[in-house]
């Protein structure tokens, strides 16, 4: 198992299994429609790659493991470890966090002095919402939607407009009203687009504490 995690690594690293090196094989396989692996293999050689063509693959493979890698392999040091263990575990984990919070919900929650937290699949399917702020025995539906070329306004009007009874069964239920977000990136960050309903969240929570 561990040896063909190696070949297969290396294979993917140096791209030997790429459409130039071995051809158009998921095309090629549907045209010659084989009945066996034997009549695959010769419809292969005869009219894709030569048999020496793939042997000749193998070699480089085994060049690129035994030389290649095993050289990288011999400057790796055991603080070359230590350093990517605590990378992985401290430094990376933080920079997801960070960026976590700069999403919408991030922005929403700091603004908002609130905790968000993701609406269960179950709300997903039954209410239409993404997430929920949980105000005493009380829920508050969060659904946000992003605004970019591929997605305009009118279309996600339409679709607010057909979700909205589910929304209202969702305030029947929990008592808390549902609310869109419109996304819209600003260079590399997320913004609200319709920063307005920033106040009408506010005043359903307001509401909702009394």
């Amino acid at each position: 198992m561990a040896k063909e995690w190696i070949l297969n690594s290396a294979m993917n690293r140096f791209q030997l299994n790429f459409k130039r090196n071995v051809g158009a094989t998921s095309e090629s396989i549907r045209n010659c429609s084989p009945g066996s692996l034997e009549e695959w293999r010769n419809y292969y050689f005869n009219n894709v790659k030569p048999k020496e063509h793939i042997e000749e693959l193998g070699k480089k493979l085994y060049v690129k493991i035994t030389e290649v890698i095993q050289s990288e392999v011999s400057e790796v040091t055991e603080q070359d470890c230590v350093d990517y263990m605590f990378q992985m575990v401290i430094d990376r984990t933080y920079e997801g966090y960070m960026t976590e919070i700069q999403t919408i919900y991030g922005q929403l929650q700091n603004i908002l002095g609130v905790k968000i937290e993701p609406a269960p699949d179950e709300w997903d399917r039954l209410f239409n919402v993404d997430f929920f702020i949980k105000v005493g025995d009380h829920y508050i539906g969060l659904q946000i939607k992003p605004v970019n070329a591929g997605i305009q306004l009118p279309e996600i009007f339409k679709e607010y407009a057909l979700q909205a009874e589910t929304h209202l069964k969702f305030t029947e239920v929990f008592g808390g009203k549902v609310f869109y977000l419109f996304s819209e990136k600003v260079g590399d960050k997320k913004e609200i687009k319709n920063k307005d309903i920033i106040a009408d969240i506010s005043s359903e929570i307001k509401k909702l504490s009394k």
